[in-house]
């Protein structure tokens, strides 16, 4: 299996930690390494001890050059972010031009998944099924009736290997009201889409000509300057023009007939909010069901995540269910249950011309 690991984005939603220069996926949120790193130790086993390729933004080559120092990783910089269909083309065009005949899994860079295991096994069963230009995907089975994430409704029963079931793919579904996802939960037959695929590179590069023949354009001319003097100019040229469109409304929701979908219970999140990684952090032992990480006091406080890259001391007393993220230059204070909202914040950074704070 080849391993393509997509870490461009820019995090917004973590902000003040993430920052345009060092975005969520290159930080240390949970566990001991950056996001992107932990990505590559965990599915390394399935490289057969070859590179894997990271594909990133510009701006972020020096700082996964430093991270990956002694790893064996390509890296590939997108000049612009344009969305996950240029994304996964790019890295499906340098697989096929290195000559990766097998399967290739695209991986979030910036995801959390408590069983490696159980994850590893769905990959392993998952690149068994990528013949006859089929397209895998992993589909999380759902613990709550999440309304942030997509959904996979699953069709029939198309094989069964090693404990595991693979289905054919009845639809991809939109982010749903409470109601329906209520629903979608009791049903079981519905998976959240966690944005990992799998297939021959070919198949990825065919899919993109049928449905997306722009982007697929676009391709092509970068292809004729790989491994030439000149592929980074032509990159540079070409790839701000590539449609901005994601891999699942572009590709995904067009083919769905020639995709599987491989149930995965491991213990997964997308790590998308600072309330998500409170609920996967360690709360405090007083049942107080705080997260406090820094030179922090609290007091009659309950259900509060503070954390501190700023060297000073701070008290809490009295308050709930509340958000506290201090850096040397902002400090960001906000009702946890509204953590989604944060990149309103960056907006108006943005239009203030704020540019040292993103």
């Amino acid at each position: 299996m080849y391993i393509v690991i997509m870490a461009g984005g820019s995090g917004t939603r973590f902000w003040p930690f993430s920052r345009q220069a060092k975005p969520k996926q290159f930080l240390a949120i949970i566990g001991k390494n950056p996001m992107v790193v932990e990505t590559w130790y965990r599915v390394k086993p399935l490289s057969n001890n070859r590179e894997g390729l990271v594909v990133l933004g510009q701006q972020h080559l020096e700082e996964a050059r430093r991270l990956f120092d002694g790893e064996k990783i390509k890296l590939l910089a997108e000049p612009v972010g344009r969305n996950t269909a240029p994304c996964i083309g790019l890295g499906a065009l340098y697989a096929d031009c290195m000559g990766i005949d097998e399967a290739v899994a695209f991986l979030p860079a910036d995801h959390y998944i408590a069983d490696a295991g159980a994850f590893l096994k769905s990959l392993k069963l998952a690149s068994k099924m990528v013949v006859n230009d089929s397209i895998a995907t992993l589909g999380i089975v759902p613990t709550r009736p999440e309304t942030g994430y997509g959904y996979i409704h699953k069709g029939n029963l198309f094989s069964s290997d090693n404990g595991l079931d693979v289905y054919e793919v009845s639809s991809f579904v939109e982010k749903p009201d409470l109601e329906t996802a209520m629903g979608y939960l009791s049903s079981g037959e519905y998976y959240w889409n966690a944005g990992i695929f799998l297939a021959n590179p070919k198949t990825i590069l065919k899919e993109i000509e049928l449905h997306l023949p722009d982007l697929f354009e676009g391709l092509e001319k970068i292809r004729t300057a790989t491994g030439k003097n000149d592929f980074e100019a032509v990159l540079e040229e070409v790839y701000p023009d590539l449609p901005n469109i994601s891999f699942d409304y572009g590709i995904m929701e067009k083919t769905k007939e020639r995709v599987l979908v491989i149930p995965c219970d491991c213990g997964w999140s997308d790590v998308g909010s600072w309330l998500s990684l409170y609920e996967l952090k360690k709360k405090d032992s007083d049942d107080s069901e705080n997260v406090v990480e820094g030179d922090t006091l609290m007091i009659d406080c309950s259900g509060n995540f503070v954390a501190s890259k700023a060297d000073r001391f701070i008290a809490c007393l009295g308050i709930e269910n509340s958000l506290i993220v201090d850096t040397p230059d902002a400090l960001l204070v906000a009702d946890k249950s509204r953590s989604q909202e944060i990149r309103k914040i960056v907006e108006y950074l943005k239009r203030e011309g704020r540019d040292n704070l993103l």
